[in-house]
């Protein structure tokens, strides 16, 4: 089979359209949750990108939540959350982490499911008894948290969980239990039979169908990617790839500057056919503040393949040894990443620990101006949505365009 060649540019703008970030991705119809729009909006955009990372991390929001504002603008955060845990549209479930997931992709964690049963554990040894337990307390008394199962911890460290929770975990990774809601930030743990349709539950799949179907799937959610790209997405083996790639139809394609770090060759990847037979993307760039967990940045080596731009989350590195933040946000602005912001919430207040502007967006004094008016624009909307009338940058980088940024601030009523 021939192999088409792409640039480097034409492979960064085909996975910013590919993840919804450029232009309008056709969304798959969505039936139910009706009268709320937003629900609906939200629900077609987990549709097309596959899966949803979640994280226990809230700045502005939850990090499920930042993903649809990402992609949809100022959406109702209620909306959202009904559209992952209405009961009825979307499960959680291991696929690149823990993630929110489409209902109807229940079937294609078949082979993930079987495997953990094989493996009889997901993080701990499991109690036998325990389980039996859980799973009889839910048929009796119908949906429950850990709360009601009798509690999360033995009152010890954060890893010294009780039986049940232990229990419900691993019954949750073989499919014995699902969660298609939460109470707070709290999984209800119910039975499948009560909470999956029956034709999904019916439908059984080999592992080689479900790792075929996931692997197409990563490749329409990014367009574009490499073996190893496809094999993260849906955290599968790079030789799982290899062995259904070719079944999934997809095209081999080299791009330019992919070979390596400093833009020389050309590197293999695989396309999805629909990406070749389009049109070249074209259309509004979104400009907006990434969660670090968006499924367009969560893969930090294809991060910097794509995009040139050095990622880390620094949730868990000490304060001391933190260079850009807590919770730093990429920021996305003309389809590309021009620099990034630490935010944290002061009453009515967003404010920015650190913001940075990578040195590519302010080599001039054009550039500088227009990055500065994109980072005050994006500061804008995240503040409109959360609730927030003022915002703070408390330090810039860098520091000789902080008086340019308080002004376009200033313009924007935001100080």
């Amino acid at each position: 089979m021939p192999t088409h060649e792409l640039t480097a540019d034409e492979a960064r703008r085909i996975q910013l359209h590919s993840q919804g970030l450029l232009g309008r991705v056709a969304p798959a119809p969505v039936h139910g949750l009706r009268g709320d729009p937003d629900a609906r909006r939200a629900l077609a955009a987990l549709r097309h990108l596959g899966a949803v990372q979640l994280d226990t991390i809230s700045v502005l929001a939850r990090s499920h939540e930042l993903v649809a504002y990402a992609r949809l603008g100022p959406v109702g955060r209620a909306s959202v959350e009904h559209a992952y845990w209405g009961g009825t549209a979307a499960f959680e479930y291991w696929s690149h982490a823990a993630c929110v997931l489409p209902v109807e992709d229940w079937p294609l964690y078949s082979f993930r499911r079987r495997a953990y049963r094989q493996r009889g554990r997901h993080w701990h040894h499991t109690p036998e008894d325990a389980c039996a337990d859980v799973l009889a307390r839910l048929r009796a008394e119908g949906p429950l948290t850990v709360t009601g199962l009798g509690g999360a911890k033995k009152g010890g460290e954060w890893f010294d969980r009780t039986d049940q929770k232990i229990a419900a975990e691993f019954l949750l990774a073989t499919g014995d239990v699902v969660c298609t809601r939460r109470v707070g930030w709290r999984r209800v743990y119910d039975l499948p039979e009560r909470a999956i349709p029956a034709e999904l539950r019916a439908r059984d799949l080999d592992d080689t169908e479900c790792v075929t179907t996931l692997v197409r799937r990563a490749a329409r959610a990014l367009g574009v990617a490499t073996r190893a790209d496809l094999a993260d997405y849906v955290r599968v083996r790079g030789e799982d790839v290899d062995a259904v790639v070719e079944a999934a139809g997809l095209i081999p394609v080299t791009v330019a500057g992919w070979a390596n770090g400093n833009g020389a060759g050309k590197g293999a990847a695989w396309a999805h056919p629909e990406v070749l037979a389009a049109p070249a993307p074209r259309g509004r760039h979104r400009t907006t503040l990434l969660s670090p967990f968006d499924s367009l940045v969560w893969d930090r080596k294809r991060t910097q393949r794509v995009f040139g731009f050095d990622h880390r989350l620094e949730a868990y590195v000490p304060r001391d040894k933190r260079v850009h933040g807590y919770f730093t946000m990429p920021l996305l602005a003309g389809g590309r990443l021009i620099g990034r912001a630490d935010p944290a919430r002061e009453g009515g207040a967003l404010v920015v620990r650190k913001a940075s502007l990578e040195p590519a967006a302010v080599s001039t004094p054009t550039r500088a101006a227009h990055a500065v008016a994109q980072l005050a624009d994006a500061l804008r909307e995240a503040a409109a949505w959360v609730g927030c009338d003022t915002v703070r940058v408390e330090r810039l980088d860098p520091p000789e365009l902080a008086a340019l940024l308080n002004t376009a601030l200033q313009e924007r009523g935001l100080s």
